[in-house]
């Protein structure tokens, strides 16, 4: 069995030139963190139920440990935005697409490919971070962390629930379940404030009933009149969530929430210790015009709920936006990837609410058979309505 370095430096002190590593310390010059037991040497790891460092040998507890003014902060777009472009005109060349770590406890050199940050040793299982990923560069710093509020477990529960609620899955599929590896992962988000002040021209619908025709050919029919409708006003918005990485679908993303972003912590990469990470693939510059879109769509709305009445035609919207700040954040998502019948599917769980949703596969059996008897019933009632 193999001894952590604590054990073989108690054991021998000469067989080890330098004392036991301490937690959160760097490695490979920089490149990396990990954070050993203070006790036992082993690897510490978040812990879920404990929401702290934990051992997972001898039990050992940890507390989160931040920073005296640790504080998640807003920060301002323009001014992150100038201070990329900055970097980049400094710099010549960017870091490599992969980077590779060196396990301190088996001696592995590990590749940390594209975007990936944090993942363990796929030799000896201990939890190795790139550290430089989350430290700048041309990267924009995390600000704050969501952490898993459910277990593997609870995950693979909520899947299994999942299943055997879909419609029209086949009766094969419901029975064997979505079966493979169920990973815990933090995946990258970006959150946008911001003041608008819109101003809108449009026209407000007002229905009235009349009476036309006459004899057999008279009629009550609705009729609308218009009149011009025009406001402005401001309105804030905190917190519109975009997805950050190119990787998965947008749409399953999405659709995890609502997130409860009020349990965000600062950033600390104790919280991801033992966890696959992943920084950005959307750039800061890029999101915004993803959120802008969402505010939008919200602003549309709004106006047509100030112009009222039974019918709106909104004209033109014009919305200035102000004082924009945004966070990069990590939040929890457990995927699992599996196949049925040849084809792959992907379903992805909340780790904070335990939301699912995700990939399956439809019986068309079932479909047609539910297609036949709904027009079974309609051409009943028709006959039944003929005599």
């Amino acid at each position: 069995m193999r001894r952590t370095k604590q054990e073989v430096f108690k054991a021998d002190p000469t067989t080890m030139s330098e004392p036991p590593p301490v937690p959160g310390q760097k490695i490979n010059d920089g490149k990396g963190r990990i954070f050993p037991c203070e006790q036992c040497g082993a690897d510490l790891k978040f812990h879920i139920g404990e929401q702290s460092l934990k051992c997972p040998f001898c039990g050992a507890t940890r507390e989160l440990s931040f920073s005296e003014n640790a504080e998640i902060r807003e920060q301002n777009f323009e001014e992150m935005i100038a201070e990329l472009k900055r970097r980049k005109s400094e710099q010549e060349h960017q870091d490599p697409e992969h980077q590779e770590v060196r396990c301190e406890s088996c001696g592995t050199d590990v590749i940390f490919d594209g975007t990936l940050t944090s993942i363990d040793c796929p030799y000896c299982g201990s939890p190795l971070q790139r550290e430089k990923i989350h430290t700048g560069g041309f990267r924009v710093n995390v600000d704050a962390v969501m952490p898993f509020q459910i277990d593997l477990r609870q995950a693979q529960g909520k899947i299994a629930a999942w299943v055997q609620s879909l419609w029209f899955a086949p009766n094969d599929f419901k029975k064997m379940g979505a079966k493979g590896k169920c990973n815990g992962v933090y995946l990258p988000f970006w959150t946008f404030d911001t003041l608008t002040f819109t101003v809108y021209h449009g026209e407000r619908g007002e229905d009235y009933t009349t009476t036309v025709g006459t004899g057999d050919k008279k009629r009550t029919v609705t009729r609308t009149r218009w009149y011009t409708a025009t406001g402005k006003f401001q309105r804030f918005f905190d917190d519109v969530l975009i997805n950050a990485t190119g990787k998965f679908s947008k749409t399953d993303l999405e659709e995890l929430g609502p997130w409860p972003l009020d349990s965000l912590l600062p950033f600390t990469q104790e919280v991801i210790a033992g966890h696959f990470a992943r920084t950005y693939d959307v750039e800061l510059e890029d999101a915004l015009p993803m959120a802008k879109q969402i505010i939008d769509s919200a602003i549309h709305n709004e106006c047509r709920g100030r112009i009222g009445g039974d019918r709106q035609r909104v004209h033109s919207v014009k919305t200035r936006y102000d004082a924009v700040t945004y966070k990069h954040c990590l939040l929890p998502i457990y995927m699992l990837a599996y196949r049925y019948k040849g084809k792959s599917f992907r379903v992805f769980v909340n780790g904070a609410s335990g939301t699912v949703r995700g990939e399956r596969p439809y019986s068309w059996v079932k479909i047609s058979a539910a297609v036949l008897s709904a027009l079974a019933v309609v051409i009943t009632a028709f006959a039944l309505f003929a005599k």
